[in-house]
């Protein structure tokens, strides 16, 4: 039984019911469908925490979906699995697969500003100052094309960027 199938949240049975919906008016093939079916499932699950059925339910979805935009967006969650567990490499990999395909993606940007900060972070932590500029230096870089995107989101990045003198502009928007 699909997992949406299962729901007991309400809100989770409406979003379904608008879903399935949209599925059937929607003018597109039969394999796009099955691939967005998926990937509602893959958000149900790891709404719910069950990461290992989400990645599953996205791992069928990136298998079925052709159109690189909805691609990015699986990716992007799957990337968001990852760093949750701690897998900072593969999140990270997970995000510049997303922006690949989609550029213009500030919250996949804004991921992988957060995960070189705290790579920064426990770099500094260690001693190594070196290397903690450097990620630092990274970080700053992915936050200032996030903000470019969305200014008007990103507002702790925009004042770290400031405080820290990673900032050419005084304001973003």
């Amino acid at each position: 039984m699909p997992r949406t199938q299962r729901n007991d949240n309400f809100i989770d049975k409406s979003f379904t019911v608008m879903a399935d919906i949209i599925l059937k008016i929607l003018p597109t093939n039969n394999r796009s469908k099955e691939a967005f079916a998926y990937y509602r499932d893959g958000m149900s699950a790891q709404a719910d925490g069950e990461y290992s059925e989400a990645l599953e339910n996205y791992e069928e979805a990136l298998r079925l979906e052709d159109d690189p935009n909805d691609r990015s967006y699986i990716l992007y969650n799957m990337g968001l699995i990852y760093a949750s567990n701690g897998d900072h490499h593969k999140a990270l990999e997970l995000y510049h697969e997303a922006i690949d395909l989609n550029p213009r993606m500030p919250q996949a940007l804004n991921n992988i500003a957060v995960v070189y900060h705290y790579q920064g972070e426990k770099a500094k932590q260690s001693g190594n100052e070196d290397e903690s500029e450097a990620l630092f230096d990274k970080a700053a870089e992915y936050w200032k094309q996030a903000i470019r995107i969305a200014p008007n989101n990103y507002i702790e990045a925009q004042n770290w960027l400031k405080t820290t003198g990673r900032s050419e502009m005084d304001v973003f928007f």
